[in-house]
């Protein structure tokens, strides 16, 4: 009699219940792939070959095979947790030993670095203090909280639109200080190179027909030696596209707040004349005070956008991510984490959202893919193949036991 087929039957069955047990365990683990038993039969080799009458001996645990199917997105309140939706593994690195994983909680440690729950690195591409990524090879990626330069202004661009039923004045008795010499005027904000602002006036006097000077003042302060205007703005009959003398003026003053001198170029190229009344169409400045880091986010392609006071935004950082041509081929060490072998084949690595990679969502976190409804139909079935298995065994004990009594 044999009693090997049952017996490895129970053994299955019981790897089975391991297998369920270990996914039913980590339903709430972040990041955690649940996993597959898999099982062959076994057949006894033949000196004479196979034959129509070979009966198999039971079956064997082929392998488990975890099920590295998406989980779901949960969102968070820490701007730090990053979900993966799609495929690929964040790249850890512990003092320049790589893991991978998908659990994406992470948090800052004292030096500033994005870390997890062991210690382990976030690596990715790092930015320089202007925000330029340098996309060689992968590094820890750490946050800078050091506050953001200041830069002074050097262009200053605006769209007006001047009424062309205004009617003209000299522009010899222009005086900033009395509305009654110039028609309109608009303010805008600018910096030097120790981040002061600086309120810029511009006047428009309309000296004749489709003639208009432009006067600016800095804090106040005339930039021209009047009544010499900064600008002349001169239309056609279509009230667009004014020719300007000179084409593009600078204009330079010497703050008093011991910060560089400031020179930059007034652009109102685009501005109109019609017969409406005067309005501010568009007003900008590229220049900005010094900021604090207010807060940061991770967008889809892996870019960690920091937001300062100022207003202001630079990219941190970017997040990678890796792929491998045989997942199943990693090597699980534990802590959500897995380590490439020869089966796994060499990571992929690359920017999150191209080469087949998944995309970031920044504050979530992927879920286990842990179906309990179906582990919990999984496990009543192979109670019953556990049992099923046992009553084969305890049928051949009876059998044997009827051949011993033979007299």
């Amino acid at each position: 009699m044999s009693f090997q087929q049952g017996l490895s039957g129970l053994n299955a069955a019981s790897k089975t219940l391991e297998v369920i047990g270990n996914n039913v365990s980590n339903a709430n683990t972040v990041g955690f792939k649940q996993s597959r038993a898999e099982f062959a039969d076994v057949f006894a080799n033949s000196l004479n070959g196979s034959g129509t009458s070979q009966i198999g001996i039971g079956t064997k645990i082929s392998t488990v095979a975890q099920q590295f199917t998406q989980g779901n997105i949960t969102a968070t309140n820490n701007s730090l947790d990053i979900a993966i939706n799609g495929g690929g593994f964040f790249r850890m690195s512990n003092n320049g030993e790589i893991t991978y994983t998908r659990n994406g909680q992470f948090q800052l440690d004292k030096s500033g670095y994005i870390v997890n729950s062991e210690g382990n690195r976030l690596t990715g591409y790092t930015a320089n203090a202007a925000g330029v990524l340098s996309t060689g090879a992968p590094a820890d990626i750490s946050i800078n909280t050091s506050d953001l330069q200041p830069s002074t202004t050097t262009a200053v661009e605006g769209t007006f639109n001047l009424d062309s039923r205004n009617s003209a004045l000299t522009a010899a008795g222009f005086d900033p200080t009395d509305p009654s010499t110039y028609h309109n005027s608009s303010a805008v904000t600018i910096y030097d190179s120790l981040g002061n602002s600086h309120n810029i006036q511009s006047y428009f006097v309309k000296t004749s027909a489709g003639t208009w000077d432009v006067f600016t003042t800095a804090d106040g302060v005339s930039t021209t030696t009047l009544p010499t205007p900064t600008a002349t703005l001169t239309f056609g009959g279509t009230g667009t596209s004014p020719t300007s003398v000179p084409a593009l003026p600078t204009v330079g003053f010497a703050p008093t707040t011991g910060a560089n001198a400031v020179s930059f170029t007034l652009d109102y190229s685009k501005s109109t004349q019609f017969g409406s009344n005067f309005s501010i169409n568009a007003l900008s400045q590229d220049g900005y005070s010094s900021g604090r880091l207010a807060g940061f986010n991770t967008s889809s392609d892996g870019t960690i956008i920091g937001r300062y006071t100022n207003g202001q935004s630079r990219a941190l950082g970017q997040v990678v991510l890796a792929s491998f041509v045989n997942p199943n081929g990693l090597k699980s060490l534990g802590g959500n984490a897995w380590a490439d072998s020869a089966d796994s084949g060499t990571p992929l690595v690359g920017a999150p959202n191209s080469g087949g990679l998944g995309v970031l969502q920044s504050s979530a976190i992927e879920d286990s893919n842990v179906d309990l409804t179906a582990e919990l139909v999984n496990m009543i079935t192979a109670q019953r193949v556990y049992q099923a298995n046992a009553q084969t065994i305890k049928t051949q004990d009876q059998v044997l036991q009827t051949l011993v009594n033979l007299r």
